[in-house]
């Protein structure tokens, strides 16, 4: 006779998988896929700057006015409409390169030819003389740049499983910000090092000197070789083998429609606040970063320093920022690391604000300059994070490139004004309003973790 207690006891649970120890989380970041990520990271994080933030210093330095300076950071808009072209990076063969390299491995060395090329032209022509030339080869780079972004992204997403997910991105964060240390900080120190004569000019400040930026522009051309030699030195990841597409409609269908069906038909209704939060999580950094280094220029900081504080402060500041939002990530779930960086992202533009009123004081520019790398790398290594939680693998690059476009289209869009703003309303109001244009952000991830919360209770049941 069967025994009634047995039978009316409750099915067991399935436990929860443990949490990995300190010594296991850590050890993760030397593993040889993240040490890939970080120098791939600094190969996409080093063309950025190069046509935005340092750029912005040029053409100041030059003469160039702040309100035509804020309209040429549109330029960086090609990095918001990389979605367009991302289907073809995806799926596309590159019929020299993918046979030798494979499809991920082939599209990267593509984009990075691209991005020297054009970093080769920028060296190369006189902001001075006419800036046409100078916006096409910066229009170059940062197609490159995007298009790198594209399969960089998958490559990653495809290079371990999801747990890994967090290191891999905190090393591609480390990476990109070192390479954005070195394009902003690194290009100054070497195109001050190259002035013939360090003339002063009127305001006080180092007179421009082109030939001391061509070289600065030529020897970041020549770092895109990091990138290069990991790419010929890195496995092709695992491919996915696809189902072949019967003819031209249904192959289009699986590269241009599938990839957006697919993020709509997994999050329904809730893709739209997912969609809004991507679309503004970055928007305090974005629109301030654009009149960050014409401040600098008309506070009087010399290249020296601008360099100096943001090589040394700068680099501390970003790998802290960069390793405790991984760690953070992986002990304490990305949602609560994502909040915290919103809240620091837009707290360190208010200290933007306060230098404003402090003019040339050095100190207060490495405190600054430090705070604002700190937030920089605890909220981006969550965000990535966040976004790769995101994609199917069956579209990674697509989807990806989905996400991280729409990260930028608003704030790029809206920092083409920046200059006119300052022009009008000065920095401190300026630093200030960009400071609250964070406010909506912690709404909309509040929102999305109180989603995740009920999405992960209701798949335990």
């Amino acid at each position: 006779m069967d025994n009634p207690g047995l039978m009316s006891a409750p099915p067991l649970e399935t436990p929860a998988p443990p949490k990995p120890s300190w010594r296991d989380t850590l050890k993760v970041y030397l593993e040889p896929a993240t040490l890939r990520m970080l120098a791939l990271g600094f190969s996409a994080g080093l063309p950025l700057l190069l046509v935005l933030g340092t750029l912005s210093f040029r053409l100041r330095e030059a003469g160039i006015d702040r309100t035509t300076i804020g309209y040429l950071s549109w330029v960086g808009l090609a990095y918001g409409f990389k979605w367009v072209w991302a289907p073809l990076v995806d799926r596309m063969p590159l019929p020299p390169l993918t046979t030798l390299l494979g499809r991920r491995r082939g599209w990267l060395l593509l984009a990075q030819g691209l991005v020297i090329v054009g970093l080769v032209g920028m060296a190369m022509n006189d902001p001075r003389h006419g800036l046409a030339p100078l916006v096409w080869c910066a229009l170059l780079v940062a197609f490159g740049s995007a298009t790198q972004d594209i399969a960089l992204d998958a490559f990653r997403i495809e290079s371990a499983e999801t747990r890994k997910q967090a290191a891999l991105a905190a090393a591609y964060q480390t990476g990109y910000r070192l390479a954005m240390i070195w394009a902003g900080a690194g290009v100054l120190w070497v195109a001050a090092w190259a002035e013939v004569v360090p003339a002063v000019a009127a305001a006080g400040a180092a007179a421009y000197q082109n030939g001391a930026w061509k070289t600065a522009y030529l020897v970041m051309a020549a770092s895109m070789g990091v990138g290069v030699l990991t790419v010929l030195l890195s496995p092709e990841p695992v491919r996915l083998v696809l189902p072949k597409a019967k003819n031209a409609a249904e192959w289009l269908q699986s590269v241009l429609i599938d990839p957006f069906a697919d993020f709509i038909r997994r999050y329904r209704w809730q893709a739209a606040l997912i969609l809004a939060l991507i679309a503004i999580y970055r928007i305090s950094d974005v629109v301030m970063g654009i009149m960050a280094n014409p401040f600098y220029v008309d506070m009087g900081f010399t290249k020296d320093e601008v360099a100096t504080v943001s090589k040394i402060y700068g680099v501390v500041m970003t790998l802290a920022g960069a390793f405790v939002g991984g760690v953070l990530s992986m002990r304490l779930g990305v949602m609560r690391v994502l909040m915290l960086g919103a809240v620091l992202s837009a707290a360190s533009n208010l200290l933007f604000a306060w230098l404003a009123s402090r003019g040339h004081d050095l100190t207060a520019l490495i405190a600054v300059v430090s705070a604002d790398n700190l937030a920089g790398g605890i909220a981006s290594a969550a965000f990535i994070a966040y976004l790769s939680s995101l994609t199917n693998i069956s579209y990674s690059a697509t989807q990806y490139a989905l996400f991280s476009s729409l990260m930028l289209l608003l704030p790029k869009f809206i920092a083409g004004y920046s200059g006119a703003f300052v022009d009008a309303y000065g920095y401190s109001q300026f630093f200030t309003a960009t400071a609250l244009l964070g406010v909506p952000v912690l709404l909309l991830v509040a929102l999305a973790s109180r989603l995740t919360t009920t999405t992960s209770a209701a798949d335990r049941q």
